[in-house]
């Protein structure tokens, strides 16, 4: 039965977050929002709104690990699974002035989350931090991408053009974002019900079940969204994709959740995990600088490390 939840809860946030950027995107597009904004918030934070939810839930729960794990986890999925993948079908171009503006708000959200998660717990003063962190760097984005027509702004307007339109009119964007929301919410009780139940039957910590199926169950949304701009050779929004769910998860996801619950951050991820994350994210920005572009063989050493270190989080648990 646990492990009936934790399917159905991963199906239910994975099928919840495309219907929910679809919506969003709908009823903004339909509301006059520009493509910009769509693509800058809606997309980036819609797609988020899986680690929102299961991270918020697990503390609510009494499961930090499980809160904390997700974030982390999340972003160390992103990076060196998904960004892997998406390369490996095809290689990465990146645009050098986009890089030097949102890959600087990226190494700056990981040092800034890495510094706060350092002195658990998260408490809601870190909470408040994180989330005016991601306040200042979206409105900041906007304004930036207003006054000039810049390869940033250009992605993000790509991003929102990227989301299928919706049939009909503002009332129906409006359900669709609505059954969205409901099933990511559903599906996130289902998944944390489910992940804490497997880890007590099995005597696995929820940490360990957090930064593995957790996350990157939570990141399923990225992971859709990232082959699928591969396939169209549409890298460049791929690897924006990344970039902005990494921002928003430190910042957003981890500052609402502390704001909710102060979340207490296991020893496991302080002393490995969280240097992963950081590594990871450092590894993203040296591939992507040189030479202006992720080939092929950079992502398949970026997979690799991932299957390591996936391989690492199985030995842990046993």
């Amino acid at each position: 039965m646990d492990y009936l939840l934790l399917v159905g809860g991963l199906i239910l946030l994975a099928v919840g977050g495309d219907v929910l950027v679809r919506g969003a995107s709908g009823a903004a597009s339909r509301l006059g929002v520009s493509p910009l904004l769509i693509g800058l918030v809606l997309v980036g934070f819609g797609t988020s709104m899986p680690e929102l939810t299961t991270s918020v839930q697990a503390a609510l729960a009494g499961s930090p690990g499980i809160a904390a794990g997700n974030v982390v986890g999340s972003n160390i999925a992103n990076i060196l699974l998904i960004l892997g993948v998406a390369a490996l079908i095809r290689s990465i171009p990146v645009s050098a002035s986009a890089l030097r503006r949102d890959g600087g708000f990226l190494a700056a959200s990981q040092i800034l989350a890495a510094v706060l998660i350092l002195m658990t717990p998260v408490g809601r003063m870190s909470g408040c931090i994180l989330v005016a962190a991601v306040l200042v760097y979206v409105g900041l984005s906007y304004w930036l991408d207003r006054r000039r027509t810049s390869a940033a702004a250009k992605l993000h307007a790509a991003e929102a053009e990227s989301v299928p339109d919706v049939p009909g009119g503002l009332v129906a964007a409006l359900l669709l974002f609505g059954l969205g929301l409901a099933g990511i919410i559903f599906g996130a009780r289902l998944l944390v019900d489910g992940a804490v139940s497997i880890a007590r039957d099995l005597g696995v910590s929820e940490t360990v079940i957090g930064l593995s199926i957790v996350a990157v169950g939570t990141s399923l949304p990225e992971l859709a969204a990232s082959v699928s701009a591969a396939l169209k050779r549409q890298g460049d929004i791929a690897l924006g994709n990344i970039i902005g769910s990494n921002i928003f998860n430190v910042t957003a996801i981890l500052g609402v959740t502390a704001l909710v619950r102060p979340v207490a951050v296991p020893d496991m991820i302080l002393q490995v995990d969280l240097w992963v994350m950081l590594g990871a994210a450092a590894a993203l920005l040296a591939f992507a600088w040189t030479g202006r572009r992720i080939q092929r063989w950079e992502g398949g050493v970026l997979l690799a490390f991932y299957l390591a270190y996936t391989a690492w989080l199985a030995t842990s648990a046993l």
